[in-house]
């Protein structure tokens, strides 16, 4: 019995220990597969970095205001009988907007005029009985006096019908109709918005450092989402005094609206055109690899096997600081030099060393100006 079990024990035995041999064998194959394993490279699309000359400019974002723009309010209390005016359409300087009632003030007018000729007459009377010194000095000043309130009176009446009736204090487009008929308004209720929308004024901020560059007179480009083609302008006043938090200057700028596009309180990108031009590194934006701690590229270069003479391309990260943008481009300011050959597209997913082929056959084409077509 005991004989059995010590060859069953033995067989168990052996065969673990083939079972063993062949798992480390197996272990040691894929071990030395996987060290001689190289990843395939990866295929990119690159361009080269170029110099070109892109005009001087200096950019901000700024906000559009009416050069005119007011929100037309009640002067006196008083109830609305007219509204002569459709809210969004375009008005004369003097149109009437809106006529509140006078009914008052007009059946007080005729008696006004009436006291009016009255005194004038006593006075004209006063006048020849002074003349031939019936009376003193002090009637004719007390009648002079009474024919001068008598005219005041009138011109008060007046002035209260004219504020009564709400007229246009310029040309522009009214907005939205804030009152009804048969309301009873009170001094400062506001009425409609009247802006005058050309031109415009555009405001915006220049940090201190570029206010030597600026000057009344210099031409202005502004664009954005809601403009949809840039819009000219000319700089017409600096603000003598720097911003004392944010050491900023703020600029105006008139703009033409000729089409109507522009609107006050529309926020627009603004670009100042210097005098002469700059030559800029440029790359593709899609080239960038933005992050916190630093913009990079990934160039291409070179690279010897370690066992062969062969030379095979890999990618070498660069940090690049960047300047401003001009369509699909940007320029770099320091980082690369022309004839870089640089990756221009699928950034996120590269990383330092990889081998790579470069394959620019289905490559995507870049514009200073892009026109994308809305589809």
């Amino acid at each position: 019995m005991t004989k059995k079990i010590i060859l069953a024990l033995s067989g168990i035995l052996v065969i673990a220990g083939s079972l063993a041999g062949i798992k480390v064998l197996q272990i040691r194959t894929m071990m030395s597969t996987g060290s001689e394993f190289k990843m395939p490279p990866t295929t990119v699309n690159t361009v080269v970095a170029m110099r070109d000359n892109w005009a001087a400019t200096l950019h901000s974002v700024g906000s559009l205001s009416a050069v005119q723009g007011v929100t037309v309010a009640a002067e006196l209390v008083g109830k609305i009988t007219r509204i002569a005016f459709q809210a969004g359409s375009d008005v004369q300087a003097g149109a009437l907007l809106i006529q509140q009632d006078v009914s008052t003030e007009q059946a007080q007018l005729p008696g006004a005029e009436a006291e009016v000729e009255l005194t004038r007459l006593n006075l004209e009377r006063i006048s020849d009985l002074l003349a031939k010194k019936y009376i003193s000095q002090a009637e004719y000043d007390a009648a002079a006096a009474a024919f001068r309130q008598a005219q005041a009176e009138v011109e008060r009446i007046k002035a209260d019908i004219a504020k009564k009736t709400i007229r246009a204090p310029f040309p522009g487009k009214l907005g939205i109709r804030l009152v009804n008929l048969g309301q009873i308004l009170d001094p400062g209720q506001e009425v409609v918005s009247l802006q005058a929308l050309d031109p415009l004024f555009v405001e915006f901020l220049l940090p201190q450092q570029q206010l030597a560059e600026v000057k009344t007179g210099m031409s202005v480009r502004l664009t954005g989402d809601a403009v949809p083609e840039p819009v000219a302008g000319t700089i017409t006043a600096i603000n003598p005094n720097i911003d004392e938090a944010t050491r900023n200057v703020r600029l105006q700028a008139t703009v033409a609206n000729r089409n109507g596009v522009l609107r006050p309180g529309m926020y627009v990108n603004v670009e100042v055109l210097l005098p002469g031009e700059r030559e800029v590194v440029t790359l593709p934006e899609t080239a960038v690899l933005y992050a916190p701690y630093g913009d990079s590229v990934f160039i291409v270069e070179e690279k010897a096997s370690e066992n062969s003479a062969d030379k095979g391309l890999v990618l070498r990260q660069q940090f690049v600081r960047l300047g401003e943008k001009r369509g699909d481009y940007v320029a770099v300011l320091s980082g690369i030099e022309t004839a870089d050959q640089v990756v221009s597209n699928g950034v996120f997913k590269l990383r330092n060393g990889i081998p790579v082929v470069v394959d620019n056959s289905q490559a995507p084409a870049f514009d200073k100006a892009p026109k994308p077509e809305n589809r």
